[in-house]
């Protein structure tokens, strides 16, 4: 191919979803010269199924992105529509936030924060060839013939690479919405020697709303309480637009039965794995026939547009048939579709060939992040993108690469899980995942993250200078309730009374007191002589620390075995075949997925806790060896 030299740049993402734009952002912020590149500038962070951010676990990976300097928080801030905190009568541990995105606006602010971005170049262009010679990424080629050299590519294209729409038994190439497919970068992938698998998602019809009969609904409006996913946001929304509830039923299940066979999920069409946390309705049925009814939840798309998103319809059912489904749902009966449901079959990279970096192991330079990898969801999208955008740059600035550990982030167990166990099907992040969810909440990721933020260069001072304060005020005030007495005078009691809880029989610290189940921080503090003037979220920690004191420290014990275990690391050099009493299906997986720690080991699928064993008395006598040596 004939190609003209078009610049170099430190960096180069191809694709602006959600992992492209903070691959970008964070390689740009981190001081690399960086150029973006995406088949269309008018798609950037497109949300091309849920128009939503945020959700339990998902909710969390937002704030930590956030405290990491990340982009996505600051914009679903600015442009939700409706604003929820989900799980308020359970423990702060499964809390998160979750809005309905206005998705137009979504991306105009998104490609506005892009376009004003020192160091961030955005060009729209379909990338054709990586360069790659001797093993190491040089860069990339567009259609076009244009060749951009670069120390460093991300590639995030999404659900985009030999992608392929299919309704009924309509099947044609194509990404999301209609957009063109990349064909290419797949096959060169696979030249490579980069192994990659089939996967499948889906999306429902939109359906206008001036057609919907909203009186046979149920309204799911937005919190009162002001909310925000950016510890940075000061300005709130609260002209929110709800969501509406309604139910399939006998009627739309015995459609779907009738038509199985002509869904090109039940037809043998679709080839790839599909979602098992995010079924199509035609698995909903087939999976759970003893369920009489399934939500759907009535989404619009934002302020400027009539669609409205029917979540938990997902279906790969001819029009025809999506047409007879819908008008089943109370709601539901004149309903116009104004977007059919689709699914959608693309290729995605088996992640255990990537470093906790998101860098490929067979390719030097090289990174993926996103969709590509194997996970669904935007915030997933965009936690990788962060990532690796940090360690591109890292790597080509000869910094230290950033790597979060389970017990720091959702985004550490997200990566490890990836990168250490792989995936079978489009992987989503759930609470369950985490070991230490106590530890990962949603109302302390900055506490959590922002250090380490600020130390990557992507927190302003001002923004450090605030979350030192609000960690001073936290611990000061803690400290300042263990030294107030608080006597058991009618007062006392009255309040605590109200609260439920049992009467005091002695006088009791402050602290104490406040470790109560029933009692709250306000409580607690009207009975102090001195009250502090102190914010809502200090307040909160400060509760949340107290009550769960002994919860947290068994956790950090917990933690602190473990990174015992991520501290001794493997030698790069090691050679498994040499490592007698292996079982053979563990020695292969270590093989293949090379950890750089015994505890990173200890997670990959089929090595069981005796491998580990004989791997650590190995790796201790090659330095004892290896000491002896040096001696002699």
């Amino acid at each position: 191919m004939n190609t003209f030299d078009a610049g170099h740049y430190d960096v180069i993402v191809i694709g602006a979803g959600h992992a492209g734009v903070e691959a970008g952002l964070a390689a740009a912020r981190r001081g690399a010269k960086t150029l973006m590149l995406t088949l269309n500038l008018d798609m950037i962070a497109f949300m091309p199924c849920n128009p939503s951010i945020g959700g339990p676990a998902k909710g969390v990976v937002v704030r930590e992105i956030d405290a990491l300097g990340g982009e996505m928080a600051k914009v679903i801030d600015k442009t939700y529509i409706q604003m929820r905190l989900l799980n308020t009568r359970k423990g702060p541990a499964v809390r998160a936030l979750r809005a309905q995105a206005d998705k137009h606006l979504y991306i105009q602010e998104m490609k506005k924060v892009i376009e004003n971005e020192p160091n961030l170049t955005i060009r729209q262009g379909m990338v054709k060839e990586l360069m790659v010679e001797d093993g190491v990424c040089k860069g990339v080629v567009t259609e076009t013939k244009a060749a951009y050299t670069a120390d460093s590519v991300i590639v995030t294209t999404g659900t985009f690479m030999r992608s392929k729409v299919l309704i009924g038994d309509l099947a044609y190439e194509s990404g999301p919405n209609n957009q063109r497919a990349s064909t290419d970068l797949s096959v060169q992938l696979e030249e490579l020697g980069i192994k990659m698998v089939r996967f499948k998602t889906g999306t429902p019809m939109r359906v206008n709303s001036h057609s919907i009969d909203y009186s046979k609904t149920e309204i799911q409006p937005g919190d009162e309480v002001p909310r925000a996913f950016s510890y940075e946001t000061t300005e709130y929304i609260m002209d929110q637009i709800p969501c509406w509830l309604t139910y399939t039923n006998e009627f739309t299940h015995k459609i779907i039965d009738d038509n199985l066979s002509s869904s090109a999920m039940y037809s043998g069409m679709v080839k790839g794995t599909g979602p098992r946390y995010c079924p199509s309705v035609e698995d909903k049925i087939v999976r759970f026939h003893d369920k009489p009814r399934h939500q759907v939840f009535l989404e619009p798309e934002g302020r400027n547009t009539e669609e409205v998103y029917v979540q938990g319809l997902s279906t790969s059912l001819p029009e025809n048939v999506q047409k007879q489904m819908i008008e089943t749902v109370p709601g539901l009966e004149k309903a116009e579709i104004m977007r059919a449901g689709y699914a959608i079959e693309y290729d995605s990279v088996i992640p255990t060939q990537l470093w906790p970096t998101l860098e490929l192991k067979a390719v030097q330079g090289l990174f993926t992040a996103g969709q590509i990898n194997g996970t669904s969801g935007y915030e997933e999208a965009a936690a990788q993108g962060l990532m690796a955008g940090i360690n591109a740059a890292s790597k080509v600035l000869d910094k230290e690469p950033v790597i979060l550990d389970r017990s720091q982030a959702y985004i550490g167990v997200l990566i490890d899980d990836l990168v250490t166990k792989g995936t079978d099907e489009p992987y989503r992040l759930l609470t369950s995942r985490a070991e230490y969810r106590l530890i990962l909440r949603h109302d302390n990721a900055d506490l959590r993250l922002t250090d380490i933020g600020y130390e990557i260069g992507m927190i302003s001072e001002d923004r450090y200078a605030r979350f030192q304060d609000k960690k001073r005020m936290i611990n000061e005030e803690i400290e300042r309730l263990k030294g107030i007495t608080i006597k058991a005078t009618d007062q006392v009691q009255e309040v605590i009374q109200q609260a439920g809880g049992s009467p005091l029989k002695d006088a009791v610290n402050a602290y104490d007191l406040l470790k109560r189940p029933e009692m709250k921080y306000e409580m607690v503090a009207s009975l102090l002589e001195e009250k502090k003037d102190l914010p809502e979220a200090v307040e909160e920690q400060v509760e949340i620390h107290t009550k769960y004191a002994g919860y947290i420290q068994k956790s950090e014990q917990q933690i602190e075995r473990m990174r015992k275990m991520e501290n001794k690391k493997i030698p790069e050099d090691i050679d498994y075949d040499d490592i007698h009493g292996i079982a053979s299906e563990a020695r292969d997986r270590l093989k293949e997925v090379r950890p750089l720690s015994v505890g990173q080991a200890s997670r990959v699928s089929g090595v069981n806790p005796a491998d580990v064993s004989i791997l650590l008395v190995y790796i201790e006598q090659g330095k004892i060896a290896k000491v002896s040596g040096d001696e002699a």
